[in-house]
């Protein structure tokens, strides 16, 4: 798959087994950077050969995803003769995607990137598109670049040691292109997801495809994020909310199975979607959601607060996207808070029932 840029057109390619690995670490120039949790599963088996100087291990928590370790990463990496012909390859999920995208942009004005995301929530979406954010104090996502890597290799191999918890946040995403697709796109996932489920590669192989061909033309109308880009934001309003008020023990993609259910009330409510539709997909979202709503505030006030805040408002009134008309996407500008009482009140009825 290549997907167009402004900045430079890149590709995408699904692999079947480990073997591009070895390829990879042959490359000329590479410095690698590993999420700490998979290089102990995999040290052996696929890492074993990188030297210990051209490779750092990160712990993929936000604590770490700071301007701090981006300019580690960048002083370290100038030990490379090479400089703009250095080559940064990482492997991991959303977190050192976004600190190796980062310095991959600012070091030498930019450098080659490849990255290999080894979480499903990376493979499905955020791997491509080109975004990268960075944590400042007690801001999420304050800093942040456009700069898409130049290769991208995704298998599917690496989801069977994903955790439990990991993997449904992933599947919260899947789901959530799918509902995008609509009708038909809901019906196919209630067919499939018990499939997904059991971490089947040709059902995985299916959906992270499918998935990727959603975004691919959003994000190469609007790379910048300033137009129908938007819209790919479905479910992210309250999800990004949810992912606040658990302080991020909610993981992102549950959150936003989450959102979707909140949001669908209010469409419901509103008469933009059917009963059945949005009975349907609930049905499918409580499957892959797993959390303890008992350790969760879900006080409306603090919800509506880390609403406002979200980076993707942009006016005093609360903004969401929201499905419509044979599920169609649309943008609404109006949210009133009594609808958000109701979609809080629905959502907690229905991962209860």
């Amino acid at each position: 798959m290549i997907i167009k840029s402004n900045i430079k057109d890149y590709e995408l390619t699904i692999e079947e087994n480990f073997d591009f690995v070895t390829d990879l670490i042959q490359l000329e120039n590479a410095y690698f950077v590993i999420d700490k949790g998979l290089y102990n599963l995999y040290h052996e088996s696929l890492f074993s050969l990188i030297p210990e100087d051209k490779l750092t291990i990160i712990e993929s928590l936000e604590v770490n995803k700071t301007i701090e370790t981006a300019l580690m990463l960048c002083e370290t990496m100038t030990r490379i003769p090479a400089k703009r012909n250095a080559h940064l390859v990482s492997f991991g999920g959303g977190i050192i995607q976004d600190i190796t995208g980062f310095v991959a942009n600012i070091l030498y004005r930019g450098i080659h990137w490849t990255f290999v995301p080894t979480t499903l929530l990376a493979a499905c979406d955020s791997c491509i598109g080109g975004k990268t954010s960075l944590n400042y104090k007690q801001y999420k996502n304050l800093l942040g670049t456009f700069y898409p890597p130049e290769d991208i290799r995704v298998c599917s191999l690496f989801f069977k040691t994903l955790s439990e918890k990991d993997f449904l946040s992933g599947l919260g995403e899947v789901v959530k292109f799918n509902l995008m697709y609509g009708e038909q796109g809901l019906r196919r996932i209630e067919n499939d997801l018990q499939s997904l489920l059991n971490r089947e590669e040709i059902a995985l192989n299916t959906y992270l495809e499918s998935s990727l061909a959603f975004k691919k033309p959003f994000i190469e109308e609007d790379e910048f994020d300033q137009g129908v880009r938007i819209h790919l934001n479905f479910a992210h309003t309250f999800g990004h909310s949810f992912e606040t008020v658990s302080h991020y023990s909610i993981p992102h993609g549950t959150a936003v199975a989450m959102g979707m259910i909140a949001a669908n009330r209010v469409s419901l409510s509103r008469g933009y979607l059917s009963e059945e539709l949005v009975l349907s997909s609930e049905n499918v979202l409580k499957q892959i959601i797993r959390v303890d709503l008992s350790k969760i505030s879900f006080d409306v006030e603090t919800i509506i607060d880390a609403m406002r805040k979200d980076k993707k408002q942009t006016s005093t009134d609360l903004t969401a996207v929201l499905l419509h008309d044979d599920m169609k996407l649309g943008i609404f500008k109006d949210i009133k808070k009594e609808e958000i009482v109701d979609s809080l009140n629905a959502l907690i009825d229905c991962l209860q029932s």
